[in-house]
């Protein structure tokens, strides 16, 4: 079978980053039957934050107690494999699955996959890292489901307090928390501050949520919200608006969960280009399905938008967490 090489680093690499590295990118899929979608009147644009997103629908199977699956893609990166591994098995207080699609690689990777027993764990070909993710997914036994990116992981306790958080807010759908970036050698650069879910940030500036920090209800998945296998570096930014737009509800909880890995040989950097096309393809799609007017989804309006909402963001941040960044 033959083997393509290609990096596994996170499709959400550098987004919210600082100014110089940091560029917009979403995506949402062409075929992405929304019928179901909530319309909303048209907006002008000084009628932005007015709009609330739409109801949360009805979500079965909210248990008290909580049991985890971390689905992991892997492609020759067992460098850094250890230490993601390492990380869930050393997660307390909760029942954990931990998963890893490898899309068949050629380094250390099977040889580390091969010290861990309690692993779930194939090697084979795939059609990107979403259809591996997507496979994890459809395997995956837990409550709750996350992707951990085979470079980035879990903080001490994440899974605890992501767990009381599911406990004390029944109503979530999606929880997201913070993440702190990191460099190739475990240096810290610093911590990303999120706030709340909404729909203007999301979609004028970018991928705010870090996917190594984002959980979602299983009842999702088996509701048949898989990740489009047609994005390969902006999937997770689809996949926010796609679910956002089915009315799913997003709480965030402001606690750091896990380490994210930021380094030059990343996916972001050797693929910038597609992930700017992605993310213009997908704004487009939902400006569309939104019913939003026809001039936003104008290459040079969704960049003046994006400026302004990021000095909103940043003014949202200050107000939150008393600090800028």
């Amino acid at each position: 079978m033959a083997l393509q090489i290609r990096d596994r680093g996170g499709g959400d690499r550098g987004r919210d980053l600082p100014a110089d590295i940091q560029q917009g990118c979403v995506a949402t899929s062409a075929h992405d039957q929304d019928h179901t979608l909530h319309r909303h009147r048209l907006l002008s644009l000084h009628h932005f934050g007015s709009l609330s997103p739409p109801p949360s629908p009805t979500v079965p199977g909210k248990h008290p107690s909580v049991k985890f699956s971390i689905i992991t893609p892997s492609f020759n990166q067992g460098r850094f494999l250890t230490d993601c591994i390492e990380s869930v098995l050393a997660q307390t207080g909760v029942e954990v699955e931990h998963i890893v699609t490898d899309a068949g690689s050629t380094d250390e990777t099977l040889e580390v996959l091969g010290r861990y027993p309690h692993l779930k764990w194939t090697s084979e070909k795939d059609d990107g890292m979403s259809d591996g993710i997507n496979k994890g997914f459809l395997q995956a036994t837990g409550d709750w489901l996350m992707w951990l990116n085979c470079d980035d992981f879990l903080l001490p306790g994440a899974l605890e307090k992501v767990a009381a958080f599911i406990r004390e807010n029944p109503s979530a759908d999606i929880v997201h928390g913070d993440c702190i970036y990191i460099r190739e050698d475990k240096t810290v650069m610093r911590r990303k501050y999120d706030t709340p879910v909404d729909e203007w940030d999301l979609l004028f500036v970018g991928c705010i949520i870090p996917s190594t920090s984002a959980f979602y209800r299983r009842e999702i998945i088996t509701s048949g919200n898989l990740l489009d296998v047609a994005y390969r570096n902006c999937m997770d930014w689809e996949y926010y608006l796609r679910l956002l737009r089915k009315g799913y509800r997003y709480l965030y909880l402001p606690e750091a969960l896990a380490h994210f890995r930021w380094y030059e040989d990343s996916t972001t950097l050797r693929h910038w280009q597609r992930m700017i096309d992605e993310g213009l393809k997908a704004q487009r799609e939902h400006i569309e399905l939104r019913q939003l007017p026809a001039v936003l989804k104008d290459a040079t309006v969704l960049k003046l938008l994006r400026k302004v909402f990021q000095v909103r963001r940043v003014m949202k941040r200050l107000l939150a967490h008393g600090r800028l960044s």
